[in-house]
Order: structure tokens, then C-alpha cells, then sequence
């Protein structure tokens, strides 16, 4: 009798420490809701639009992947066409996609942003932009020789080559994406990649130039998701979704608690601002194994940006957004509205800078964020309250709490927008 009060007595206790905990169904039941929501999106096979669908290609441009070769001969074609212009005494100058703010086209239909067709042009003969012109001259000749040798370089690599030229690698890789531009291909296209940053961890088998990684057994930290797309194929699963976090420390949580093996998923972040080489991973995972993603961002407006960038793309990358995006993400937590409803204490929350409140405004008058009612919502209530909260704000409950109470709540009442 006296071990029936006590084990009632730690239930209530650990209901009180973890509220919502007495809500949850049984594993079997929530891993049934999942097959059910898995199996909807697996069912559709509807083929994703193009600009060309859209009668938007004479007016906005994209980049594709192009075969080294392909690289190497229209840098030669474009190094022959300066070459014609200096003999025929016009100097020389290069014609540039513009990248600016104004040149960004968000089409609905695609639910990405794409790049307009507007360029401008980059005169040797003007002194406010002789060392631009120099600098993506270097980079041509640099990627040309990389396309002699087959070889990979990392953007660092990139930056050294002429450090005084370049002086920061801010203006590198800016220069990198214009020749990409230029020359109408995608950036993993001219071999430079950029150095390991995301990982990925749980039910996923795949090869990695010839090596089978199976990501169960790869320890607490995971497989680093390889810089070059290229090495990546025969990917193979048995999980009901793919979950996408913002923050390492969330994802350490739920590697070390094995999440995945409780609820079959693969669990995917790049540690902060999506990186290219996670972005055409997440991409790949998607149409390759056709499964929802929902995705685990901080309560804050920057926690929707790095969503925003994953589903919709970035201004700065919006000439290659058909490669990098990934459709349907679906906004899983932490949501503005989910500080009250899982009675986040007041210390755990955290007060709205000025700028948070602004950037919050901005993402208001995006036309993505406005198609999404639900993501509006969200952030009125996020902007009205001025506050904000991160992933970590879950463990005033208990450590544990993400894994054992939050996620599988969402997950069994479906509660993603």
C-alpha cells in the first residue's frame, strides 16, 4: 500500500516538474499518427514547377549544374569575348547579374525567391570599380584552373591565393557567387565548396564517395554532411520524418537521448545559418526519400529567417534557389504561441531588442511570410508581446523535456504549421 502512495506521489511530482506529460499517448499510438502523415506525403507526386511552367524564364534567370568541361569552356568563350573588346579598343568590362534587393522576385507558385533578369555592368576603365573587375578576373582564372585539375578548393582555400587582392573573404565570396552568375552555373559547379559545418544523425544510410555511413552509428555527434553534393547517393531509410534544428545544443540533446530510435527520423542541422552543403543535403533527403520535414528554430524573428532560408531561400543565393530550397517545411516549435500554452516561466523568457522588433516588422511585409496566415499569426504575437525564446528555455522543465514531453506532443497532435 505504502509503495502505491509513494509511486502516486512521484507521478503527480514528475507531472508537476513536466506539465503536459500526462497528455501524451503511447509510443504505438503517436508512431501511427506519423506512418499516417508519412504516408500522404510520400503519396505525392506531383512534379515541382519551373520558371518556364510559370512563362518567367525570359524575364528571371536561374543557374544548373554544369560538367567541369562545360565550366572550362565558357570561362574560354568569355576570356576570348574580353579579349576582342580590348583589341578593338573598347578596355574591358564584365557584365554581372545584379544581386541587389531590387532584382529579388518571390514567386508564390514555386514558393521560393528567384532572381530577376536585371544586370549590370563592371568597367576595368572606372576607378570605383577597377579592383572588382581585378578581383573577379582572379576568381575566373582560379575556378579555370581548378576545372584543369579536377580538384575541390574550400572558399578559405580560395581567399589565400592573393590575400592583399581580396583583402577580406567577405569580398571573395561575394565575387564567387557574380561569376556563378556570369557564367550561368551553380557554385558546387565550380568546385569550391565551403568547409564542414552541419551534421546529420539517426535512421539514414547513405554513401560518401563509395563509403556506406549508417547515421545510427555514428556516435552523439554525428556524420558531418559532406561539402561536395556530388559524393552523396543511394540513400536509403525507414524513417517517418525528418526533423531540421536550428541550434547544435538542441541537437546534441536529442542525439544523446536517441530521439530517432523512439521515433524513426533523421535529425539534421547546420549549427546556425544554413550552409550550402546542408541546404542541398536537406534538398536531396526530400526528393529522394519523399519525406515531411518540420523543422525546430528558436522563438525569435531569426529563428524564422534560418527557416525562411531553407524553405524560400536566400536574397544573396536566389540566382541558384531551385537547388537550394526545400519545399514544405513545415514549422514545427518553438512558436511564439507555445511560450503560454507550455507555460514557459517568465524567467526563461527573454525581452525583444529594438531590432528584434524591427526585424520582425520586415518579415511581416515579406510576400513569404504573407502567403503562410498561420506564420502571420505567429509573428504578430511574437511582435505584440516583444518576446522571445530559445529551444533551451524547454529544460527549466527538465533536461530531457525537448525529447520526452515537447516534440512527441507536437508530434502527436500534429501541430506544425
Amino acid at each position: 500500500m505504502a509503495d502505491k502512495k509513494r509511486r502516486r506521489a512521484d507521478s503527480d511530482s514528475d507531472s508537476a516538474s513536466q506539465p503536459f506529460k500526462n497528455l501524451l499517448k503511447s509510443d504505438a499510438q503517436i508512431l501511427q499518427i506519423l506512418k499516417s502523415v508519412t504516408s500522404s506525403s510520400s503519396s505525392s507526386t506531383s512534379k515541382p514547377l519551373t520558371l518556364a511552367d510559370l512563362a518567367l524564364s525570359a524575364t528571371c534567370r536561374e543557374v544548373s549544374d554544369l560538367s567541369l568541361s562545360s565550366v572550362q569552356s565558357t570561362i574560354e568563350s568569355l576570356v576570348l569575348q574580353l579579349t576582342h573588346q580590348i583589341l578593338s579598343g573598347q578596355g574591358f568590362s564584365f557584365t554581372v547579374p545584379s544581386r541587389s534587393s531590387s532584382n529579388q522576385l518571390y514567386v508564390p507558385e514555386l514558393d521560393r525567391i528567384v532572381l530577376k533578369d536585371k544586370s549590370t555592368v563592371r568597367p576595368f576603365s572606372h576607378i570605383s570599380s577597377v579592383r572588382k573587375t581585378t578581383i573577379t578576373a582572379k576568381i575566373l582564372s582560379l575556378v579555370h584552373q581548378l576545372c584543369l585539375k579536377n580538384i575541390h578548393v574550400t572558399k578559405r582555400d580560395l581567399f589565400y591565393t592573393d590575400v592583399k587582392l581580396f583583402q577580406d573573404q567577405v569580398q571573395s565570396d561575394a565575387v564567387l557567387d557574380d561569376v556563378s552568375c556570369i557564367l550561368g552555373c551553380t557554385r558546387s559547379s565550380l568546385n569550391v565548396i565551403a568547409a564542414e559545418k552541419g551534421v546529420v544523425v539517426g535512421r539514414l544510410i547513405f554513401s560518401d564517395n563509395g563509403d556506406m555511413i549508417d547515421c545510427t552509428k555514428m556516435g552523439m555527434g554525428g556524420k558531418a554532411i559532406p561539402p561536395n553534393i556530388d559524393r552523396v547517393g543511394d540513400m536509403q531509410s525507414d524513417a517517418l520524418f525528418i526533423l531540421l534544428v536550428e541550434k547544435d545544443a538542441a541537437y546534441i540533446r536529442l542525439a544523446e537521448d536517441r530521439f530517432y530510435n523512439r521515433f524513426p527520423c533523421i535529425i539534421v542541422t547546420a549549427k546556425g545559418q544554413p550552409d550550402v552543403a546542408t541546404r542541398l543535403f536537406l534538398k536531396k533527403m526530400k526528393m529522394e526519400l519523399k519525406l515531411p520535414v518540420l523543422a525546430l528554430v528558436d522563438s525569435d524573428p531569426y529563428g524564422l529567417k534560418i527557416l525562411s532560408v531553407y524553405g524560400c531561400g536566400s536574397k544573396n543565393m536566389s540566382y541558384d534557389s531551385a537547388n537550394l530550397t526545400t519545399p514544405d517545411i513545415k514549422w514545427l516549435g518553438i512558436r511564439p504561441s507555445d511560450l503560454d500554452k507550455y507555460k514557459i516561466p517568465e524567467q526563461c523568457r527573454l525581452p525583444m531588442t529594438e531590432q528584434d522588433i524591427k526585424t520582425g516588422k520586415d518579415l511581416l511585409e515579406e510576400d513569404f511570410v504573407k502567403k503562410n496566415p498561420g506564420w502571420v499569426e505567429e509573428l504578430n504575437l511574437m511582435v505584440k508581446t516583444k518576446q522571445k525564446a530559445e529551444i533551451q528555455a524547454l529544460s527549466s522543465f527538465g533536461f530531457q523535456y525537448l525529447s520526452e514531453v515537447y516534440l512527441p506532443l507536437k508530434l502527436q497532435q500534429q501541430d506544425w504549421l
